[in-house]
């Protein structure tokens, strides 16, 4: 306290001998500060205030330090090192002194600075007087707001632990919060510990500070002499006031911790739904007791503290339910799949217990080809988990059978429609011709995929696509476009869910573009791509699930011979028709029958063309490499229509009527065989062996 309106003093020309008497008659004493000198003078007054005897009092200010408190001594010192500063005439300042008893007294003090003609300070004249009187009833007001100060920080305490814990989500969390500076600390404790009861024992889950562990206390019986297990086997805390309590009460455990010089404890129960889940104790080295006021705080603390608890326990073990759902749902490994290189990654989102439907797979299929596929359920929740297990079944049952891309994304779709569900999923499915580099992708309202080129240069590879799986099915719209690419030894395949582009504030195409740049500079190695790339989704955090696929296709010596292409085409549709013929070209020249690829282009677009025109359906057509004594290429085209064709001679217009004549002079052989309520017409064209 401060007192800047202290007046001019003189003294008497006998002082100190003979003071003041006006001073002396109002209980004040006299000082005289030489700062040139450092000497300090005091009259006897003075000395009867700070309660030194003349003979023990050398005349520097620094040996009065014994009377005066160090923080008191360093507030006094600052005040009278501001007014000099500033330039002041006076100051006055209350500040307390320790007499011999050991008792505080508070004295008030003023001062006059006497400066020279430069302004530089030379002497402080002033007065002490005793002011425990003035002051004892405002010190009293002043503890008494400290006590009500200090229960107020308690409970501000407790409120601002129990909103920190609200965000804890795993039992770490909540022993960080506790260990935080915002936690428990502010309660004063010199330490904390707390532990979980599992299996009829406690094992400590947190104590600190560091070096404060007591051996042999990590995992303790809850019938054991241990404060904490006494607090769990009796569900009310325990209060322990004093040093010689805690070593009477619990005397295998005091040993251990008297060189954290504690002095009091809480140890509090951890009761959730009327069972102890866990206890924690909070040690303290500078308070005697509790008050009933700390007692209701420290008892609403253990029961905020218990509600977390019980909550993260409760997370993490959905969530260990989940992912291991979700884990059984998704392909225990990846096959080995000649002429490629893949790798598959999953991450969970940041959702926890939540869970994602999305969802990779590979199938190998017959004569060189794989399927790859990347999808993604609506929905985070163990439904969405069990939906993505049945449609990755169900398509690649689809695919195995030997389906077109497009039936199967079609079937897939109709499965999840008759599900009892709701739910509808995206998908993208490619089948690729590791021998010809062939591929025929189905999109099913997923993002498009990527293609990193050998120069390590990446590009989106736009797809046609179709409705989402279920709603297509929903709304009759089930004729997949089939997208007909290619695919060159070197280049890599990317198939991503939404969770790898999507990032808050940007559109997916900026996400798209991110994502390219990522796999550019990325190494070559598909299986460290495919690390980056997820290391890259750990990184930015996000609640949605990432599921990758990379398909990297090996060169040729590494292909298998052989090979098989199959094109759904409809009728009334050019542009699956166009594929078709694209498809069958490409193929053509990456089996090695080049010289051969406009006959078989012709007498493919030929039977495709009959078999629309004289059938009410569609047709598929399919490629294959047949190899044994010689090397042949095989097309077969396949309706719903039982009638058989018949050759015959073209008519007058000279425009039909030369479908199958064409067959028979072109191909080396062909036919007509059955195929349930259809028929399929077949021709072979033989090809040199590859090189």
């Amino acid at each position: 306290m401060v007192d800047r309106g202290a007046s001019a003093l003189s003294l008497p020309d006998d002082w100190p001998a003979h003071p003041d008497p006006i001073l002396a008659l109002n209980r004040m004493g006299s000082f005289d500060w030489d700062l040139d000198a450092g000497t300090f003078q005091m009259d006897a007054l003075a000395h009867e205030i700070f309660d030194v005897r003349p003979d023990e009092f050398d005349g520097r200010p620094e040996s009065l330090s014994p009377r005066v408190p160090p923080t008191e001594g360093r507030r006094l010192d600052a005040h009278v090192s501001q007014a000099i500063k500033d330039g002041s005439e006076n100051y006055g300042a209350y500040f307390r002194v320790r007499r011999r008893d050991g008792t505080l007294r508070w004295t008030h003090t003023q001062g006059y600075i006497r400066r020279d003609e430069t302004g530089r300070p030379r002497r402080i004249i002033g007065i002490v007087r005793d002011a425990t009187e003035e002051l004892g009833e405002a010190e009293a007001r002043r503890e008494q707001a400290a006590q009500d100060e200090a229960r107020r920080q308690q409970t501000n305490v407790v409120q601002i632990t129990t909103a920190a814990l609200a965000h804890a989500h795993t039992v770490q969390d909540v022993i960080d919060v506790l260990k935080d500076t915002h936690g428990v600390t502010h309660l004063g404790a010199k330490s904390l510990v707390m532990g979980l009861v599992e299996a009829g024992r406690i094992r400590l889950v947190a104590e600190g500070p560091a070096g404060s562990f007591v051996p042999g206390t990590l995992v303790t019986r809850i019938d054991e002499q241990y404060p904490m297990s006494e607090a769990v086997r009796t569900l009310a805390p325990r209060f322990i006031e004093s040093p010689e309590e805690f070593a009477e009460r619990y005397p295998l455990l005091w040993p251990h911790i008297t060189d954290l010089e504690i002095t009091s404890a809480a140890y509090l129960p951890l009761i959730a739904q009327a069972r102890p889940i866990g206890a924690i104790g909070l040690l303290y080295n500078d308070r005697q007791g509790f008050s009933s006021e700390d007692r209701n705080v420290l008892v609403a603390l253990g029961s905020s503290i218990a509600q977390s608890l019980q909550r993260a326990m409760f997370y993490e073990q959905e969530k260990d339910l989940a992912q291991g759902l979700q884990q059984a749902m998704l392909p225990r490994s990846i096959p080995s799949v000649p002429g490629a290189d893949i790798a598959v990654r999953y991450r969970s989102g940041s959702l926890g217990r939540d869970i994602g439907g999305d969802w990779y797979d590979v199938i190998p299929l017959p004569g060189g080809r794989v399927g790859a596929v990347i999808g993604d359920v609506q929905g985070h929740d163990t439904h969405a988990a069990a939906v993505m297990g049945q449609l990755r079944i169900v398509l690649r049952a689809y695919a195995a059978e030997g389906h077109t891309p497009a039936t199967v994304m079609a079937r897939a779709s109709v499965f999840l429609h008759e599900l009892d569900t709701e739910r509808f999923a995206t998908c993208l499915y490619a089948e690729v011709d590791l021998s010809t580099g062939v591929m025929q992708v189905v999109r099913a309202g997923h993002i498009d995929p990527l293609v990193r080129d050998t120069d390590g240069s990446c590009r989106r590879l736009p797809v046609e696509g179709g409705l989402p799986l279920g709603l297509s099915a929903l709304f009759g719209r089930l004729e997949y476009p089939v997208n007909t690419l290619e695919l060159d030894p070197g280049q890599t395949l990317l198939l991503c869910t939404d969770g790898l582009v999507e990032q808050p504030g940007i559109d997916l195409d900026d996400g798209m573009q991110t994502l390219r740049a990522l796999i550019s500079t990325g190494p070559d190695d598909v299986r460290d791509l495919a690390d980056r790339l997820i290391d890259v989704a750990e990184e930015r955090g996000g609640e949605d699930d990432v599921a990758l696929l990379l398909m990297r296709r090996l060169g040729l010596d590494a292909q298998r011979p052989g090979g098989r292409l199959q094109q759904h085409v409809g009728p009334g549709d050019p542009e699956a028709l166009a594929e078709a013929r694209h498809m069958i070209r490409a193929a053509v020249r990456a089996w090695g029958a080049r010289e051969k690829a406009d006959e078989i282009e012709l007498i493919a677009d030929e039977l495709i063309t009959n078999a629309l025109m004289h059938t009410e359906g569609s047709a598929i057509v399919t490629l294959r490499v047949l190899t044994g004594l010689d090397r042949r290429l095989r097309v077969e085209v396949e309706d719903a229509s039982s009638a058989l064709p018949r050759r015959r001679e073209a008519g007058e217009s000279g425009v039909s009527g030369r479908g199958l004549l064409l067959v028979d002079r072109l191909a080396d052989v062909w036919g007509v065989e059955a195929r349930g309520g259809g028929k399929c017409v077949w021709c072979e064209f033989l090809v040199p062996d590859r090189e």
